[in-house]
């Protein structure tokens, strides 16, 4: 099948220098989120403080990355993305060495979680999905953004064993300052997202679409009455909360379990190898089938995989199986997401409104992150925790199932395609 890749208005240049951009700084942000649950046994061990501790800057981190999203989004759906990415990668880089000189939790709580939180708003999955979904053509976007997603799992698949295998021979430290050579890599692509921003700034001008004239106010008001729009982000605080309990607590689980240390990077570099091929899968099967019944499968499934393996004691086949079944169930749904709030509201505010729907995602992930982390040092075990994500999982997946997928009052169906 032959389609145009670039939305009309884009040269092709610009647009794959989006999504290259796009891609190369997923790899490098992601990556590095997605490992931080490596640093839990040495930083705790050498600053004296406890896994609630850390899990604590790790909480603050994800909520306000999920409190700033909206208002970066806004503000680069009216003015574009460049300077946004590109000062969030200098900030991503200064948190990570703040968190390097840390003494105390509040030190931790400032660099990892606040200055890291705010650079994740910056450049990682829903600012880098807005200006890729503004750069392509409608046939196949979900597809396409699919692919650039899978970028930011392959970065887990770097980081993670970078990370493992540093820490592990020349300290924590040494780990830290090469993630801050990740994001020296990561700047000119954070560079290249904004490479489509005049040209999006003259299709908002020019454009007779149906939300060419909807202000913000009234796509607001519009989702805040939409059904679907209001059940896909309660979902998505579900989706935050599975999410980061594995990607933070699974390392430290294999090690209360007896197992080898080293499986935790294993385990987070599986996630990231077999979330590339997720992110293909599901990006495929929201162009063929109702994004809401993808999103709400996925939900499900992920719950059932949870109960199956923290039923029995794991072993190093058990988790890595696990983690391969998650990676396919991981990132992947991102894309699905934007496309979904595409499909309902349009373009226009794209970046805004998943924004929001990513700020309950990430006050699903503060409590997944902190709340384990009390659990664990209170009981001592994680059973309650997974049996929490569990239920709430199977609630909220099939709530999804059933979301509306129509259009906005405003727009009509035909014009989102």
């Amino acid at each position: 099948m032959r389609y145009s890749i670039q939305q009309e208005g884009y040269t092709r240049q610009q647009t794959i220098a989006v999504l290259v951009g796009s891609s190369i700084m997923l790899t490098m942000s992601m990556g590095m989120r997605q490992s931080w649950g490596l640093f839990s046994v040495p930083i705790t061990q050498d600053l004296g403080i406890s896994v609630a501790d850390f899990m604590l800057a790790i909480a603050v981190q994800n909520l306000v990355w999920g409190a700033t999203q909206p208002v970066v989004g806004a503000y680069a759906d009216r003015f574009g993305s460049r300077w946004i990415t590109v000062l969030g990668t200098l900030l991503y880089a200064a948190g990570i060495a703040v968190t390097m000189v840390a003494t105390n939790t509040l030190m931790l709580v400032i660099g990892l979680g606040l200055m890291i939180g705010i650079a994740m708003s910056c450049t990682a999955l829903m600012l880098a999905m807005a200006a890729s979904a503004r750069a392509v053509s409608v046939t196949n976007r979900t597809f396409i953004l699919g692919i650039i997603s899978a970028m930011g799992s392959i970065g887990s698949f770097i980081a993670a064993p970078l990370a493992e295998g540093l820490i592990s021979t020349q300290g924590w430290m040494i780990a830290m300052i090469a993630f801050i050579g990740l994001c020296v890599i990561m700047l000119p692509a954070a560079f290249f997202v904004g490479s489509g921003d005049k040209a999006a700034a003259e299709i908002a001008r020019t454009s007779t679409a149906p939300d060419a004239n909807l202000s913000l106010r009234n796509a607001l008001a519009d989702a805040s009455r939409h059904s679907g729009y209001v059940i896909t982000a309660v979902a998505f605080f579900v989706c935050g909360l599975q999410l980061i309990f594995i990607a933070m607590h699974l390392p430290n689980y294999i090690v209360l379990c007896g197992l080898d240390p080293s499986l935790g990077a294993w385990a987070l570099g599986t996630i990231g190898a077999f979330n590339a091929i997720g992110c293909y899968l599901l990006g495929w099967l929201g162009d063929r089938y109702p994004k809401n019944v993808v999103l709400g499968g996925v939900y499900i499934l992920r719950s059932i995989f949870i109960v199956i393996y923290f039923l029995v004691p794991p072993t190093p086949a058990s988790t890595l199986l696990f983690a391969a079944i998650m990676g396919i169930l991981w990132l992947g749904i991102a894309p699905v997401v934007t496309g979904f709030i595409t499909q309902i509201f349009g373009l226009k505010y794209v970046a805004t409104l998943t924004g929001i729907a990513f700020f309950f995602h990430q006050i699903g992930s503060f409590i997944g992150v902190w709340g384990a982390g009390l659990i664990v040092d209170t009981l001592g075990s994680y059973d309650r925790a997974w049996q929490i994500a569990v239920l709430i999982g199977l609630i909220a997946g099939a709530a999804q199932l059933f979301a509306s997928d129509k259009p906005a009052s405003k727009l009509p169906e035909a014009s989102l395609a």
